[in-house]
């Protein structure tokens, strides 16, 4: 299955990715080179510091490699009248009185402020497809749990 991603989310991790795999890399081969002339490596702390920081560099550049090689351009269809990937929804449990604000979609799409919410997770895939005001039930770990949709943004 492709990566459901907004042009917007897929244009930063594209500059990410060019990012990390030119000055990324070119900056920690000098960080890498400069430690090493400090002498013994067995004992030589910044070495390792950027050797881990080359590991998680590195690490991210294969997950970007992953979600950009299989990508699926998506847009929010501005309806508001039913949820889908990309849409802001604002949801209430049932029997409480306070509403929760959320993004459908993949992590890569947060927006500060707001919890992100897998299309493919069990609350995720029971708003995808509902209409405003419909109250949709997910099985949650402590049993089932029904929301109701307050509002849709796009």
């Amino acid at each position: 299955m492709a990566n459901q991603l907004s042009q917007a989310a897929f244009d930063r991790l594209q500059g990410e990715y060019d990012d990390l795999t030119t000055r990324g890399r070119i900056e920690i081969a000098r960080k890498i080179e400069t430690a090493r002339e400090l002498g013994d490596l067995s004992e030589n702390g910044d070495y390792h510091a950027a050797k881990e920081e080359q590991g998680k560099m590195e690490g991210r550049i294969m997950h970007l490699t992953s979600l950009l090689d299989e990508v699926e351009i998506v847009e929010s269809d501005g309806d508001t009248n039913v949820v889908g990937n990309n849409n802001v929804v604002t949801i209430r449990y049932e029997g409480d009185d306070e509403t929760e604000k959320y993004l459908v979609g993949s992590i890569e799409e947060r927006r500060d402020g707001l919890t992100v919410i897998s299309p493919g997770s069990p609350l995720g895939s029971a708003l995808l497809g509902a209409n405003l005001g419909d109250t949709v039930q997910y099985d949650a770990p402590g049993g089932a749990l029904s929301v109701q949709i307050v509002e849709i943004e796009a």
